[in-house]
């Protein structure tokens, strides 16, 4: 028997799973049966295209089975599926893939019902066992093997592996429960309930197998004659779950509660779904789908290893779950099935990306899911908690999936200045409108009192113009400049110099400009670099100035996400400062022969424009001292 380490911080793991879900303890069995699906999945998978195993496992039908003893202390759980072979058992049980620990741990919320959703999303769900187990031990032999091995554990920091002899292929979880958890999970209801409640339509049958004691039925005779009923134990053997691929029965015998319990099954959620979706297509083309959308945001969904929510079936037989061209990116939050009768058991990876049959499936489906969040955007209170969890992700379609753009920036919601509690429809913006406006104006930033309280709205609020209010600038500033039109309303950025500004007579602007063309030159021979140019602007009413970005610097904003995505040092864009020219103090700058003062005023004029931007101020201190010095004159 060789001694191992587990290769991550499985300690911290279970001390954190002990405490943290210690009211939520019942989902190791959901974890453990899940797990066993999956080995029957894939003993399924391989024996209909591995030559070596179609013989053997010709007649071969999965099943789970759960015993317990409450003498013994112990319960125990079997699958006769594909199986672990020593290599196996040191990756799958002695090692946490993906950092998985690292991940569990930082997405902790300290709710006990929300983290036991946690388990099964970060890989470690087959640890959830030791919140009621003094020890554990798995025997598997892996199909079309000939040696067996044993693990065992008391779920501390090592873990004992040996050679052992095992008749059949599969796996068995011996669990020695804890003395205060044997009463729960050593008792024939309690199970029941809980495969009901977690695993009633995992697709395998689970029996449950205990002892009964059955009283023997006397005749009227044999009560006469004053016999005594016998007494016996008899071995019990009963299916517990419905064990039937739901997706497969008709919409109209299926309830919410079968198709919530299905979602369950396969999601590690405890919540029901905020939508489900159940479509049976034939034609050209025959095949199922079951999508559901949950009610909260899967916890890895902006994780760049984020696990597919998607099973790929073939005629029923399990696929992939690790495939994530079954939907595109940017609806990686949707879970369910797609069940083909079209497409080849065997089919590989390779052949996945490049079918056409499935390529047809993804273009349908994602038609078919964009169609359903609109009809649910017509329950206000429903759709306010998709667009909480997904209206994100959604932006991201709109860069992704040219094909539906139109369809998704009509589910987006957006803030903006006509209601700040409010969200509002792309389509509702339009129909408030004025009947001569035909853009959608927009100013991006990452603080939204910030971008409420900005210069630049002071004409568009003056000409009763509703401007959209984009505080996700990390996403906002790559998606929403490529958008060009919304139903031929073009998108508009008001950082823009281009923006549409307040009207004035062409004449008097002219005017205007000569008169404060040298102070307009001299604060642009003050800046320097810092700026790339200096314009007098009619846009402005309170505010002295503001700073403005060029069409062209607004796209160079969009790339700059993605040079620091690479890793690469992003192009710098410098502000264009636009000054009032009707502002108090820019009417005695222009009047002022001091050119310290002027310098100092100027300096200050972009670093007030750019902290009302919430944009950094490069120098600070030197802005401090600028300020003090100007207000002492003041005074």
């Amino acid at each position: 028997m060789a001694k191992h380490q587990f290769q991550t911080e499985v300690g911290q793991l279970l001390h954190l799973m002990t405490h943290s879900l210690y009211s939520n303890k019942e989902i190791f069995i959901r974890e453990l049966v899940s797990n066993s699906s999956d080995a029957i999945d894939k003993l399924n998978y391989l024996r209909l295209t591995d030559e070596n195993l179609k013989d053997k496992f010709a007649s071969w039908k999965g099943e789970i089975n759960i015993s317990f003893d409450e003498k013994d202390k112990s319960l125990t759980i079997v699958d006769n599926g594909i199986g672990m072979n020593e290599e196996d058992m040191i990756n799958s049980i002695g090692t946490i893939a993906k950092s998985g620990t690292k991940s569990f741990v930082e997405a902790l919320t300290g709710d006990a019902k929300k983290d036991s959703n946690l388990i099964g999303q970060f890989g470690v769900g087959f640890y959830s066992v030791f919140m009621v187990a003094e020890k554990v031990d798995v025997i598997s032999k892996k199909a079309g093997e000939e040696t067996a091995y044993k693990w065992s554990s008391t779920g501390t920091g090592e873990f004992d592996l040996s050679a052992c002899t095992k008749e059949t292929n599969g796996t068995v979880i011996y669990i020695k429960l804890k003395d205060d958890e044997v009463s729960e999970f050593a008792s024939k209801y309690r199970i029941k309930n809980i495969v009901e409640k977690y695993s009633n339509h995992i697709a395998y049958p689970i029996f449950l197998n205990y002892d009964e004691e059955v009283t023997q039925t006397l005749s009227d005779e044999d009560k006469k004659a004053g016999k005594e009923a016998v007494k016996t134990i008899e071995r019990k053997h009963e299916q517990i779950n419905a064990a039937t691929a739901l997706w497969t029965q008709a919409k109209s015998k299926l309830k919410d509660e079968d198709y919530n319990s299905f979602y369950k099954s396969i999601s590690q959620d405890s919540n029901d779904p905020l939508l489900t979706i159940h479509t049976k297509t034939e034609g050209v083309n025959e095949y199922t789908t079951l999508f559901y959308i949950p009610k909260n945001a899967p916890m890895d969904m902006y994780r760049a290893d984020y696990q597919s929510g998607i099973k790929l079936y073939v005629k029923r037989v399990f696929i992939t779950d690790d495939d994530r061209e079954l939907l595109p990116t940017y609806l990686r939050f949707v879970r369910g099935i797609i069940d083909s009768e079209d497409l080849p058991l065997n089919v590989s990876r390779e052949i996945l990306q490049e079918n056409r049959i499935l390529a047809n499936i993804k273009q349908s489906s994602v038609k078919k899911i964009l169609s359903e969040i609109k009809k649910l955007s017509k329950d206000e209170e429903k759709y306010s908690q998709f667009i909480s969890q997904y209206n994100r992700a959604l932006k991201e379609g709109v860069y992704q999936d040219y094909t539906n753009k139109e369809s998704i920036l009509e589910l987006l919601r957006y803030k903006s200045t006509a209601d700040e509690k409010k969200l509002t429809s792309l389509e509702d913006y339009k129909q408030r409108a004025n009947s001569e406006q035909k853009a959608i104006y927009y100013i991006i930033g990452d603080n939204e009192k910030v971008l409420r309280n900005s210069p630049l709205l002071e004409s568009y609020k003056k000409n009763n113009i509703e401007v959209l209010i984009l505080d996700d600038k990390e996403i906002d500033e790559i998606i929403t400049p490529t958008i060009g039109a919304f139903k031929e309303w073009q998108f508009t950025d008001i950082t823009t110099a281009q923006a549409p500004k307040v009207e004035v007579n062409e004449e008097e602007k002219q005017k205007i400009e000569e008169e404060f063309k040298d102070i307009v030159s001299k604060i642009k021979e003050k800046l320097g670099n810092e700026v790339k140019d200096v314009k007098i602007t009619s846009r402005l009413d309170s505010f002295a100035s503001c700073i403005t970005k060029d069409a062209q610097d607004a796209q160079m904003a969009a790339m700059a996400h993605m040079f620091r995505a690479m890793g690469q040092e992003a192009p710098e864009i410098k502000p264009i400062l636009e000054i009032n020219p009707n502002h108090e103090i820019v009417k005695k700058l222009q009047s002022s022969t001091n050119d310290e003062l002027i310098e100092d005023v100027s300096w200050i004029l972009l670093d007030l424009a750019k902290i009302s931007e919430g944009v950094d101020v490069s120098d600070k201190v030197a802005f401090a001292k600028r300020l003090t010095k100007i207000t002492s004159l003041a005074m």
